[in-house]
């Protein structure tokens, strides 16, 4: 997406100002300016228009006070439904929706799942963003049941896809083929809350039961307790984190009750491959499922093989998941392989030590959380940066020195101190290179030396993360910035 600078002399309360860009972070004298002059596309080039969007926007407009953050709000808030939400209808009138992640016009089911989280609390204000919500839903379905083991789709069978030489069953309707466990996660995320805000049960029909099938099978075969499964992936790179060793099977685990996870949230190869987030994260995902499975399909059995499956991922993380570090106490290690060795960082990308909370997976005052929180804000972990621009996690998808803003704001959603909440904010403010968006990552000491101008995900949850912040009474707090 091309960011787009407007000169602009407008009139507020305060007299004539001059917008200007790159400019200094003070953008406008007047939060009310940056409804009329921001960076979205056009009106009749945003791709969907939603009235409880946009409601919202301005509702939180008018309260902030800060010119800036006003307008970094209105930019990010709406950009997922801007620039990569394609809503159409069946033919029978059953609604589908196609969301890219950005500047890659392909359709993660962990990204999608996020994108469009933060527009759940208004489905029901607007029926047409609630349709678009529920088409999102079954195209994730849909894409589970076309293969389980994928984590990115195409929008249609494209024969010649980038990344059909890959060395793993690829078919025509996937655009990548690395198991993630957290995409078959962030689906039933998505799904229960939706049910939970809006009563609709119409999304769980029949795909819904095949995926959730889909989904038992997959991880009860990625705990690898007869055999090593089906899955196997390798790539011809210069990147050792794109492929996996021995033979596409990746590093060997111990069958322990955990489930294999081949590649993390970033979709970097995993090192020992029991991903300790994303195992807490299918936790919660398969009780999510059991209780739509009981309520909403009264499938008894199903719903207790979800269950059980759950506790006995949840005993292997007491068991194997936790480490006595010298200097912070109990803390989660990132990956283990349950014979011993274990993995001490965390990454950017959610599911992260950092960002379960967040997730729900973990209460924010379980002590090992506090104390990993501890271990993964510090030089402890080898993938903390800090520099004079700023501080925060990066992973070795982007590399040394490169901050993800993700970090920033999973430190912010998961904080109870309010000075510590306010410099996350005032961080992520000083650190967009002057472009009122977020990015994926950004050097340390030089936030104009980014990655990604275009990335949908960060952009929305930059907005989830004000509008948690103002719900939980913390406007006062913002409009000291």
């Amino acid at each position: 997406m091309q960011l787009r600078y407007i000169i602009l002399a407008a009139m507020c309360s305060t007299g004539a100002v001059t917008f200007a860009a790159p400019a200094a972070p003070e953008v406008c004298k007047c939060p009310a300016d940056a409804i009329a002059v921001n960076d979205r596309p056009k009106e009749s080039e945003r791709l969907f228009h939603s009235k409880a969007v946009e409601r919202k926007i301005n509702e939180v407009v008018s309260r902030l006070k800060n010119p800036k953050l006003a307008l970094m709000f209105v930019n990010c808030f709406p950009n997922t439904i801007d620039t990569t939400v394609h809503f159409r209808e069946m033919e029978d009138g059953t609604p589908d929706t196609f969301v890219y992640t950005g500047d890659i016009h392909a359709m993660w089911l962990r990204d999608s799942g996020a994108q469009v989280w933060p527009y759940v609390m208004l489905a029901n204000e607007d029926p047409e963003l609630q349709k678009m919500i529920a088409g999102v839903i079954l195209r994730q379905f849909m894409c589970i049941n076309i293969d389980p083991y994928a984590n990115a789709f195409n929008d249609g069978a494209i024969p010649d896809g980038h990344w059909m030489t890959d060395m793993t069953d690829m078919k025509p309707e996937l655009h990548e083929r690395k198991w993630e466990i957290d995409s078959l996660c962030y689906p039933i995320r998505l799904a229960y809350e939706y049910w939970k805000r809006t009563g609709d049960t119409s999304v769980f029909g029949e795909d819904w039961i095949n995926a959730i099938k889909n989904v038992l099978l997959t991880f009860k075969a990625q705990q690898r307790k007869t055999d090593l499964g089906s899955y196997k992936f390798q790539r011809k790179t210069e990147r050792a984190l794109d492929t996996m060793t021995n033979d596409g099977l990746g590093n060997p685990v111990k069958p322990v009750g955990l489930i294999a996870s081949a590649f993390r949230p970033s979709d970097d190869a995993t090192t020992f491959q029991f991903l300790i987030p994303s195992n807490f994260f299918a936790v919660t995902s398969l009780r999510k499922a059991a209780e739509i499975l009981s309520t909403v399909n009264h499938e008894k059995d199903l719903a207790d093989e979800c269950n059980s499956l759950a506790d006995e991922v949840e005993k292997a993380l007491h068991e194997y998941a936790v480490y006595d570090h010298p200097e912070y106490g109990r803390i989660y290690a990132f990956e283990v392989d349950g014979f011993g060795n274990r993995l001490l960082m965390d990454d950017a990308n959610v599911p992260s030590l950092i960002a379960m909370p967040y997730l729900g997976d973990v209460d924010i005052d379980d002590p090992v959380y506090r104390n990993t929180r501890n271990f993964v804000w510090s030089d402890s972990n080898p993938y903390f940066f800090k520099g004079s621009a700023g501080e925060g996690i990066g992973g070795p998808h982007v590399g040394y020195d490169m901050i993800w803003p993700m970090s920033i704001m999973m430190k912010a959603f998961t904080s109870t101190d309010d000075a510590e909440i306010k410099e996350c904010i005032e961080m992520l403010m000083a650190t967009d290179a002057n472009t009122n968006f977020m990015h994926e990552s950004f050097h340390k000491d030089n936030p104009e030396n980014f990655t990604r101008p275009w990335f949908a995900w960060q952009n929305t949850l930059f907005g989830e993360l004000i509008l948690k912040l103002i719900n939980d009474g913390k406007l006062e707090l913002l409009n000291s910035i």
